[in-house]
């Protein structure tokens, strides 16, 4: 007979919801890297970490860049700057973005630079396979800052050394420092290139002036209740707005200071609510198949609780 009284047993934590999901759904590659930041029980483990490397160097190629989808978007074996970003970001994630790796990235990065040195979001290699319909692929790509900013900002970050980085760096500055009008994912690819710089205080003044555009053109959701007081960007989904955490994503970002805390608080408190009924969080742009959609939430939920967990929420 049942004890009268006896408490219900406690609702899964956010991390156990989110581990049966990436289970159930996610490549090898996001299923070791939930392993590496949520189940070694000290934030990460070298055994761990040469999982997460052994699944990415399944996308990378003989040019020293990374392909295979590994961007859900882009898809198709060749090599692209967008895969290469993401692996080293996975690269960064498990302490292991340098060495004879890292060299063999920057020269691909080198051999696919524009005339100025940066970075174009598709090189024309793209071409005849599948991608997003709203990923243009142009014969004569321009540089992006969106593509060149963050690695940029990582690379630096990661005290890498390398002839690439000198004009890549430049343009990077020229870009940020002369933004007007934008939208959120270059603001994102701005940010990562700032948190990086070697030029703090630079990179600080940048940063406040950024900030300031971002709020006066209305390119963050402060309020999550009210989401139909903030315009979605032109060319994004229908409710593909962006949180103070989209840009903040660690307490040390610069974009930090760009928030209040009350402003913070709301935008992770709602980070945590997102969390669906199957453990994963959504993506918000917009689905174009059903496979990169699949592909892509488990990458989204990591980030999701790395954030929270970097904020000092509860996640289990």
């Amino acid at each position: 007979m049942a004890e009268t009284g006896a408490s219900p047993p406690a609702a899964p934590s956010p991390v156990a919801r989110a581990e049966h999901f990436v289970w159930l759904t996610a490549r090898v590659l996001e299923q070791r890297r939930f392993a590496y930041h949520f189940l070694s029980g000290s934030g990460g483990a070298d055994p761990l970490a040469d999982a997460v490397e052994t699944a990415l160097a399944a996308y990378g190629n003989e040019d020293g860049g990374y392909g295979h989808a590994l961007e859900p978007d882009l898809r198709g074996p060749v090599s692209q700057p967008l895969h290469t970003g993401h692996a080293l970001r996975v690269l960064d994630s498990i302490r292991r973005c340098g060495g004879q790796r890292v060299e063999r990235v920057c020269r691909y990065l080198t051999s696919v630079s524009t005339p100025d040195g940066a970075l174009p979001a598709v090189h024309p290699s793209q071409r005849g396979y599948p991608c997003a319909p709203f990923v243009p692929i142009v014969d004569d790509p321009p540089s992006e800052l969106l593509a060149t900013g963050p690695v940029v900002g990582l690379l630096h970050r990661n005290e890498v050394w390398h002839a690439w980085l000198f004009r890549a760096t430049d343009f990077c500055w020229a870009a940020v420092e002369s933004l007007e009008k934008s939208h959120p994912y270059e603001i994102q690819a701005a940010v990562a290139f700032l948190d990086g710089a070697p030029d703090r205080p630079r990179a600080e003044a940048a940063a406040d002036r950024l900030g300031r555009l971002a709020r006066e053109q209305r390119l963050v959701a402060l309020d999550p209740e009210r989401l139909d007081a903030y315009p979605v960007a032109p060319g994004y989904a229908p409710g593909e707005h962006h949180f103070a955490y989209d840009y903040a994503k660690v307490p040390e970002s610069l974009a930090r200071a760009w928030f209040t805390d009350e402003e913070m608080e709301l935008a992770l408190v709602h980070l945590e609510q997102e969390q669906q009924d199957d453990g994963g969080w959504p993506i918000r742009w917009r689905q174009w198949a059903p496979g990169t959609a699949l592909e892509a939430r488990p990458m989204v939920t990591i980030d999701a609780l790395r954030t929270l967990r970097a904020y000092g929420r509860s996640i289990g």
